[in-house]
């Protein structure tokens, strides 16, 4: 680990997982942070008998960490129920990435918060 980003954090910041749009997408979720000039969208397929998230893709304007924590929640969504999704925290995140620093810890408070804007306005359609 270097003395900012764990090497997971920087994986995911230059190479990240699940990066784009879904076209027709189930449902979207979009989180800005005015402080920081941070904003997230995360789009969903969601396969309608299971529940089961099929497809999670991401769009960020952001810092290294919001890129890395967007990529990193998609990993930790993707495959699971819209009941097991609802339970990621910020802090699942964090440990999938193994290190933020107290300063960045926001970043993964937005990725879930995008997340859950998703599954919200999913079951709202």
């Amino acid at each position: 680990m270097n003395k900012f980003y764990s090497k997971k954090v920087l994986a995911h910041f230059k190479h990240p997982h699940n990066f784009g749009q879904i076209k027709n997408a189930d449902a979207t979720g979009e989180v800005g942070n005015v402080v920081c000039g941070d904003v997230m969208k995360i789009y969903l397929k969601i396969d309608k008998k299971s529940k089961v998230i099929k497809d999670i893709k991401f769009e960020t304007y952001g810092c290294a960490a919001a890129i890395a924590t967007s990529s990193a929640l998609t990993k930790i969504a993707k495959g699971k129920t819209i009941t097991q999704a609802k339970l990621i925290s910020k802090d699942d995140v964090v440990k999938y990435l193994d290190y933020l620093p107290p300063i960045k810890l926001h970043c993964s408070l937005l990725a879930v918060d995008a997340l859950a804007k998703a599954l919200n306005n999913y079951s709202t359609t």
